[in-house]
């Protein structure tokens, strides 16, 4: 194995075409720009691919179907110990997500390697998830907090995050953790011409328009933009590229949300698909403000996209956001105070979306103050959030484990 080029295996669940979080871009544009380093070694959950960076993809056990929610956190971890068994040739292991954190850890354990976890949400932040896995949850969590205790370097996708876990998990060493952003890639994401999409869609580009990219899950915080809409100027227009919900329950309380607005005097329009990103860029170049109402949130790649192509930021300030969204500068912050019913969810939901609602609408009154800071926020992509310059950095970090 060269020592110029060590075979790193990046370990997740989500990998190109099955991309629905922004864990899974993040591994995607990663892993190509760290090529240009290293060795790649990409195994990932589901189908063979066509791609030369995939070394190995790994399918659940099918003695494990059902639809019992714990049955969810077992298939992964069948999935995960496909993935040790596969990685016998790397110098060093690198998961993502708690889904492939388990993988990392035992690779480590049976092949005498080091373990990195890149740490883009923890599950102790994430109690609605007991919604959706119950039982599981307390596998996941494990799985998490394992890997965590005894990784050899953990990396934060933000301040923020990196504080989160040494609340969540004291017993991991703070020297281990090092903070390397998410990044972006600006020549992928920027403004374009062409209406097709807007058709397609219904979108009417001749009103003021707000946009939030997403998936339907509590903590993505949509609903509370649902309840904002309501306050949004007559005659304007909000579009939810929303789908992938978590449960069926939130997926028919949020389409009762939206039915209700179908009288409101804010036009609403629900593309329930994820979309290829030509349309995807059509729909934000058409925009005037794209929001973020994150209850949780590490880092929000989404607001990088957005700021790449010239849109401002209306997003709450949690997490990592105000380390991506500057303040009166890309965009604006709108100030987030949890309840303390131990699910995360806003102590005033509807002052929170009133908030939301007035952020967005002083954006929509002031089209000249929105295009200084959409063009701010393109600006502060290029410069700071580069995928070439957070490869670098997560190279070194290897090289240093490595010797």
């Amino acid at each position: 194995m060269s020592v110029e080029r060590p075979r790193i295996g990046i370990l997740t669940k989500e990998y190109p075409p099955a991309v629905y979080g922004g864990a899974g871009v993040h591994v995607a544009e990663l892993a190509r720009a760290l090529d240009r380093h290293v060795d790649v070694a990409v195994h990932c959950f589901g189908e063979p691919r066509e791609d030369d960076l995939v070394a190995g993809s790994h399918r659940e056990w099918a003695a494990l179907a059902g639809d019992a929610p714990e049955l969810s956190a077992l298939r992964t971890v069948s999935a995960n110990l496909s993935m040790v068994a596969a990685t016998g040739d790397v110098a060093l292991a690198h998961s993502h997500t708690w889904y492939a954190n388990l993988a990392g850890h035992l690779t480590g354990l049976v092949h005498d390697v080091p373990h990195v976890v890149t740490t883009h949400s923890l599950e102790p932040l994430r109690p609605w998830k007991r919604e959706q896995l119950g039982g599981g949850y307390a596998l996941s969590s494990f799985c998490e907090r394992t890997a965590l205790e005894h990784a050899d370097a953990i990396i934060a996708v933000s301040r923020g995050m990196r504080d989160d876990v040494l609340v969540s998990y004291p017993a991991v060493d703070p020297s281990r953790v090092e903070v390397i952003h998410n990044g972006v890639d600006p020549t992928s994401w920027h403004r374009v011409d062409g209406d097709d999409a807007l058709t397609e869609h219904g979108i009417d580009a001749t009103l003021p328009t707000a946009v939030f990219v997403g998936r339907i899950t509590r903590q993505k915080g949509v609903v509370h933009l649902l309840d904002a809409a309501a306050h949004l100027p007559a005659g304007s227009q909000l579009v939810l590229c929303a789908g992938a919900p978590d449960t069926p329950e939130l997926a028919a309380e949020f389409r009762q949300r939206v039915d209700r607005l179908a009288g409101a005097d804010v036009r609403v329009v629900w593309i329930e698909t994820m979309l290829p990103r030509p349309e995807l860029l059509q729909i934000l170049s058409a925009a005037d403000v794209f929001v973020c109402p994150s209850i949780y949130e590490p880092f929000g790649i989404v607001n990088l996209e957005a700021m790449a192509v010239g849109l401002p930021v209306v997003a709450s300030a949690v997490g990592g956001i105000p380390e991506v969204v500057v303040d009166g500068e890309t965009g604006r912050l709108v100030h987030y105070e949890p309840g303390d019913d131990g699910t995360g969810s806003p102590a005033d939901p509807a002052g929170f979306a009133r908030d939301l609602a007035a952020r967005i609408t002083d954006l929509f009154e002031d089209v000249d103050t929105a295009e200084v800071m959409g063009d701010n926020g393109r600006v502060r992509v290029e410069e700071r959030f580069s995928w070439e310059a957070i490869a670098a950095e997560t190279a070194a970090l290897y090289r240093r484990l490595l010797g």
